[in-house]
């Protein structure tokens, strides 16, 4: 467990004071721990002893309204490896079973890009209830995990099931839950990432660029912190922000900056996978003022940019693996297969602007790999996300 990140939303109900001990039974395992409040749960556990046993400020509300400070769903969502809530109650069952969102909790479980597992809480009859019942199975077919109440003494006096399961049991599910998920694990890897677009300057105000939004080396990085990899990302400009600590972002803008960032970190990696779009050529001289149209034609001279890719390819050693990509036009594996070769590639990742979903600046992409040991595979079409899941599995594969 140590260095995970777990997020944990108590919601309001009596089994609320449990909690404390669930966080003391994390930081024991050395996990990340921070947590999320509803307003009404504020009643049943102090947010001074959330925040003072997790060693993190407490999330209630999206914004304090007396500093101004903004409580980010988004980001929880991102840096967290599983959401917990417990205890679950029968109103927020409810509320995340039809997708209503009208507090902190609510709006970062539907921001989360990891599981949730819920520790439910309540009354015998209202545990038993059928509502309640098959509220819970479309939760669980939805992909959250049920912790399920236990059967013993509730706070109402009776005796049934209902009981919020202890904390020793949720850290056991915890624990299996990663046991069973990260069953790709880059844990100790150097790995390096390129994304992005590189933008070469024609005049202070021109460049030369292309359409790449950096999507699917953000999500190939974040993929590989999430499994233990040490990740440094060296990123063209880019509308994307990193909110995970364990990524080391190196910011670029030009094919050469780029080159001499990964001449810097390069012989330190284990791994690289260099998914940038890199300019090929950049104006041969750089106007100091803005160039003024004075007639139909303008002829920008050019000249070839550094191959960052071929570069890497020269200077890799036996331990090290290093990954292309191809994006095509026309004959994809002929010419992926040429890029391999030239460039001294273990793996490239191809796709081709002709498939429908596939390329620059959306949220999917369909490829294909090839290796140097003449294996091929090719996937259907996926987000960007579960295609980075894709790459890491065939590289786990490779290395082995």
């Amino acid at each position: 467990m140590r260095g995970k990140r777990i997020l944990l939303g108590i919601t309001g109900g009596i089994a609320a004071y449990k909690i404390a001990f669930l966080i003391r039974l994390l930081k024991k395992e050395e996990a990340e721990v921070k947590c999320i409040m509803t307003p009404a749960s504020c009643d049943f556990i102090s947010p001074l002893v959330v925040s003072t046993l997790s060693g993190n400020p407490v999330g209630i509300e999206f914004w304090n309204k007396e500093d101004g400070t903004w409580n980010n769903h988004v980001a929880y969502g991102l840096w967290a490896d599983i959401f917990v809530i417990a205890p679950l109650t029968a109103n927020t069952l409810s509320k995340m079973v039809v997708g209503s969102c009208d507090n902190l909790l609510l709006a970062s479980y539907f921001s989360m890009r990891a599981n949730t597992l819920v520790a439910p809480a309540m009354d015998m009859d209202m545990y038993a209830h059928k509502t309640v019942q098959n509220n819970l199975k479309q939760l669980s077919k939805n992909g959250t995990g049920i912790i399920p109440a236990e059967e013993g003494e509730l706070a109402s006096g009776l005796v049934g099931e209902g009981r919020m399961a202890e904390p020793e049991t949720i850290l056991v599910s915890i624990k299996e839950y990663f046991k069973n998920s990260l069953t790709i694990d880059f844990s100790g890897k150097n790995v390096l990432v390129t994304a992005g677009p590189t933008f070469e300057a024609i005049d202070p105000v021109r460049f030369i660029g292309n359409h790449s939004s950096g999507k699917m080396g953000y999500s190939i990085a974040s993929e590989f912190s999430r499994q233990g990899a040490n990740v440094t990302l060296i990123s063209g400009p880019v509308n994307i922000t990193v909110n995970d600590d364990r990524i080391k972002v190196l910011k670029v803008t030009t094919a050469n900056e780029m080159l001499e960032a990964v001449k810097n970190v390069w012989t330190d990696m284990d791994i690289g996978v260099f998914a940038a779009a890199v300019a090929d050529y950049r104006p041969k001289n750089i106007e100091t003022e803005k160039i003024k149209k004075s007639s139909d034609d303008l002829t920008v001279a050019m000249v070839e940019n550094p191959d960052i890719l071929k570069w890497a390819g020269e200077q890799k050693s036996e331990h090290q693996c290093l990954v292309g990509f191809a994006l095509e036009t026309n004959d994809l594996l002929k010419n992926s297969s040429k890029k391999l070769v030239e460039k001294n590639l273990d793996i490239i990742v191809m796709n081709s602007l002709k498939d429908k979903g596939a390329g620059f600046g959306g949220d999917t992409n369909k490829i294909s790999i090839l290796d140097n040991r003449n294996k091929t595979k090719s996937y259907e079409l996926k987000s960007k996300n579960e295609v980075a899941k894709d790459i890491l599995r065939y590289v786990k594969k490779y290395i082995k």
